[in-house]
């Protein structure tokens, strides 16, 4: 029974490299410090390989050094991808779900595609996406590119009361300097340009010394042009951005306060079935238990051998009182 008990358990064991042993090994190396300022590094040498293109004489002179180490790079972010994606081989949706994988996978996706690779400009704009990559080993930077995403809504209504103020000030402009000074009120054009280089205070004074020799309500129209767009508008996408960054902040909180639950639970899960499968006492409970299991099992074996050799002797016993 003991041999045909071990013969039965052996095909059924679990392989040593499981699904999970493979995302935990993983997993160890891309969260590790060295990795990140490895990827890092990697990024930072791609940009100036791309910098270093742009000057003809040393692109001409290390062309195929340059061309080598452009391949080792595509080499390292391949090997990156790799590993973030079997640091999720027992969460597989948790790879699609963030949307930094997604980036890198189609950075490194496009580089072996034919129709990128021999277009030069596609290429390179291919190579210089992958500076953006720094932004996810820096958590600051993360937050504030993040921050300018958020901020695209308040800032296209930012840009609209921009030009409509400009517009509206241009046509006064015009109407009120236009034939005393055509050069800077000539058209609306012009108007408009002017404004706009105003609205730096970049030659404020002299645009209001010349308003004061046409009318003195020049300096009333200059007054509230500079106070509601160098100040108000300002201000106001000034609060647009913090409140971008401060929502930025707080997804960054969420996103960092979701991953660590499922690490620590994948932690320590991990180290509870470690500690069974080295625990002694846990070891010696179950050898008791299967002791005491084939213990019964020899007993219950005993006892059927015993009543199927009873019986004929029972048998045998009763017929003999029959015949005397």
């Amino acid at each position: 029974m003991t041999d045909d008990h071990h013969s039965n358990r052996t095909p059924h064991e679990p392989p040593k490299l499981t699904r999970r042993a493979l995302a935990e090994w993983a997993r160890a190396v891309t969260e590790a410090r060295w990795f990140a300022v490895a990827v890092l590094g990697v990024i930072l040498a791609n940009a100036a390989l791309l910098g270093a293109e742009t000057y003809d004489g040393l692109a001409g002179e290390w062309h195929r050094g340059l061309g080598l180490a452009e391949h080792l790079c595509v080499g390292a972010f391949t090997v990156e991808i790799a590993l973030r994606a079997c640091a999720h081989a027992d969460r597989p949706w948790d790879f699609v779900r963030d949307p930094w994988n997604l980036f890198d996978l189609a950075v490194v996706v496009c580089a072996f595609l034919p129709v990128v690779r021999e277009n030069a400009t596609v290429l390179r704009l291919l190579r210089l996406a992958r500076v953006l990559r720094t932004a996810r080993f820096l958590p600051q930077l993360r937050i504030i590119m993040v921050a300018m995403a958020r901020s695209l809504p308040g800032a296209v209504s930012f840009l609209l009361v921009g030009a409509l103020l400009l517009y509206v000030y241009a046509m006064v402009g015009w109407m009120f300097f236009g034939r005393h000074d055509p050069e800077q009120y000539g058209s609306i054009g012009r108007a408009v340009l002017t404004l706009f280089l105003l609205m730096t205070l970049d030659g404020l004074g002299e645009a209001v010394h010349a308003g004061l020799e046409i009318s003195r309500w020049s300096v009333l129209y200059y007054a509230s042009y500079v106070l509601l767009a160098s100040f108000v508008l300002v201000n106001v996408l000034i609060g647009v951005v913090i409140s971008s960054m401060e929502e930025a902040r707080e997804l960054e909180r969420e996103h960092t306060a979701r991953r660590r639950p499922a690490q620590d639970a994948v932690q320590d899960e991990a180290e509870e079935t470690g500690s069974r499968e080295h625990d002694p006492d846990h070891d010696h409970e179950l050898t008791a238990r299967i002791a005491v299991a084939r213990r019964a099992l020899d007993d219950l074996e005993a006892g059927l051998r015993g009543t199927h050799v009873g019986l004929p002797r029972r048998t045998e016993e009763g017929r003999s009182r029959r015949s005397a």
